[in-house]
């Protein structure tokens, strides 16, 4: 009974812990990696660097991309995991311009 008493704080924190810091990190990983995997040509991404394109090509068994961006059309080959979100995509731009 004296055990109990003087791990239970230990334990306290370490659900605390847990509930408050792995948990939501879990669910964000989680969530980045599907973003990841549902990627597609002609998103409009940014880059970790900051970096906003349209992403023309996706090489899948090397898991690289290639975005085209600025007025000169530069493009620029990245890992998928330099991408930080995703801007907007052809079904989004495609379901505003039918409401218009």
């Amino acid at each position: 009974m004296d055990l109990l008493v003087r791990i239970s704080p230990f334990i306290f924190v370490v659900v605390i812990f847990y509930l408050l810091i792995f948990l939501p990190e879990s669910r964000r990983r989680k969530k980045y990696n599907a973003m990841l995997s549902n990627l597609k040509v002609n998103d409009e991404v940014m880059t970790k660097g900051g970096i906003v394109g349209k992403i023309i090509n996706i090489r899948e068994n090397e898991s690289f991309i290639t975005l085209q961006t600025g007025p000169d059309r530069i493009k620029i080959k990245l890992d998928k995991t330099g991408v930080l979100n995703v801007l907007s995509d052809d079904k989004s731009s495609e379901n505003s311009n039918k409401g218009k």
